[in-house]
């Protein structure tokens, strides 16, 4: 017995003897919690109804500009057509030559069915690209756009569905920078459903149930060069309901509630795993110091940068992004509550011809920190509309649309042809 208690005595003295190898991740302090994608000017509100209330267009009742957040209203139009245009300065306080332009056609084609289709335009304005001092300078136009067209169905008396398909192009890489840059071309659809329901009696006034989804831009993902890095479509989530209160003949006030989505991958939270000869003990990598060296100094074997800690990898396709991206936070499902965004609104309005509009939008601060009220209003001229906004910032990060003013225009032709209420 005494034999073999002096065995394991030397065989732990001789272990002693060697360092242990240990891993130890160090978490990069530079993580970005903030899902980013690629053509992000695909979801920014283009007419100025939608944006006096919010940013806001899925549950609405039905306008012109349906076809940017849910084509599906298109048939509960009472007008047979109608073109919508508008025009959003962006970055307006720092320069004058960045916007965003829209127009929109939708037609219906019977009591069931509508088409419908919309042209975006982004220029980023004009940058004067020189190699010197003395180099007068090469004027590019970066810029992007989209087109799309939909077709409506009316499945019910109160609802119907969507399917629009879109051509997307982002020519924002200059081939005077780099030789391989190309415009980035893709496709992607949505789907849209909306539910009116008929105009119901309350104690002391009418009232409209409205309510309506939008799976936006779900298509692959895209890059500008061979060997350049695939950037995700913006696919987005949006789920809204609203009432309609309908006080007579003259006055409504509508209220909505919107929330959305991006269905992107969140990125995970990344470190370097450092693997190391423990001399110390310690279990903490411990640099040595290269001026004074001492005999029990940890060495470093191996480092390895953008390893996971928590979340999941992020290279997928865009179909796997989509299911990924409802629970794959590395915050788990505190943080997943935290990628929703929301937002409320209201537009009163008197005799079809004058309303009024105020919204709020809210996104967490570590997921973007948008935060803004808006306040709006809309004139009705015979089959002319004309509606206004102007943009508050409620958040630290400044807004590219602050105190900006954003205006938006309608003709609608056969009104009246179709009497939904």
């Amino acid at each position: 017995m005494k034999k073999y208690a002096i065995t394991l005595i030397a065989l732990i003295t001789y272990g002693g003897l060697f360092a242990q190898e240990t891993t130890q991740i160090i978490p990069n302090t530079t993580d970005s919690r903030v899902i980013t994608t690629g053509v992000p000017f695909m979801l920014i509100a283009p007419d100025a109804r939608s944006a006096g209330m919010g940013d806001m267009g899925v549950a609405t009742s039905m306008d012109g500009f349906s076809q940017q957040y849910n084509p599906a209203k298109y048939v509960f139009s009472e007008a047979k057509s109608g073109v919508s245009l508008s025009y959003t300065p962006y970055l307006s306080k720092l320069v004058n030559d960045i916007s965003i332009g829209y127009v929109s056609y939708f037609n219906r084609l019977n009591e069931y069915s509508a088409v419908s289709a919309s042209f975006k335009y982004f220029s980023l304005g004009e940058i004067t690209l020189t190699q010197s001092e003395d180099d007068p300078g090469t004027n590019v136009k970066p810029n992007e756009f989209t087109a799309d067209v939909a077709y409506t169905l009316r499945l019910a008396d109160q609802f119907s569905m969507a399917v629009a398909v879109r051509y997307m192009r982002s020519d924002l890489r200059i081939n005077q920078v780099d030789p391989n840059a190309n415009a980035a071309n893709s496709f992607n659809a949505d789907i849209t459903g909306y539910y009116q329901s008929e105009e119901e009696a309350y104690n002391d006034f009418n009232g409209r149930w409205r309510a309506g989804f939008a799976i936006q831009n779900l298509g692959p993902k895209f890059k500008y060069d061979d060997g350049g890095r695939e950037n995700f479509q913006p696919t987005n989530l949006r789920l809204g309901a609203g009432f309609d209160f309908i006080f007579d003949e003259y006055s409504k006030l509508g209220v909505t509630a919107e929330v959305s989505k991006l269905l992107v991958p969140t990125p995970p939270r990344l470190g370097t795993r450092l693997t190391f000869e423990d001399n110390n003990g310690n279990g903490i990598y411990d640099e040595p110091d290269t001026n004074n060296p001492q005999p029990n100094d940890d060495v470093l074997i191996s480092e390895e940068e953008n390893v996971i800690i928590e979340g999941q990898d992020n290279d997928v396709s865009f179909l796997n992004g989509v299911f990924q991206s409802f629970g794959d936070a590395p915050g788990g499902f505190s943080e997943e509550l935290r990628e929703f965004t929301w937002a409320l609104g209201a537009e009163y309005t008197y005799q079809d011809s004058f309303a009024l509009r105020a919204g709020y939008f809210n996104e967490a601060e570590d997921k973007g920190a948008r935060k803004f009220f808006a306040i709006g209003a809309g004139f009705k001229y015979t089959t002319i509309n004309l509606d206004l906004s102007y943009l508050f910032s409620a958040s630290r990060v400044q807004s590219p649309l602050e105190n900006t003013l954003r205006f938006s225009l309608t003709f609608n032709f056969g009104d009246g042809e179709y009497d939904e209420y």
